[in-house]
């Protein structure tokens, strides 16, 4: 089986593994590989797709954009 060094990993990442490993009950190294097969088997997103789908659902809820006076007024509404 393959093996690989992994060098200058940053102390907090080090310290979330770690801290993973012991909630899962596995090795590091177990922890590790899992992340890395989950980060590997993640599906890749197609941007034109996902914006497309994101178009569509604007279109069904209908909703006008959100903006700044928009998000003040609401504010004011809210208060006393």
């Amino acid at each position: 089986m393959p093996s690989v060094t992994i060098k200058g990993i940053p102390d907090k990442l080090f310290g979330r593994l770690k801290r993973r490993a012991v909630l899962h009950r596995r090795s590091l190294n177990s922890e590790i590989i899992t992340c890395l097969e989950q980060a590997a088997n993640a599906p890749v997103v197609d941007p034109k797709a996902w914006l497309a789908e994101v178009d569509r659902l604007r279109r069904r809820v209908a909703l006008s954009p959100l903006t700044d006076t928009a998000i003040r007024r609401a504010k004011a509404k809210g208060r006393p």
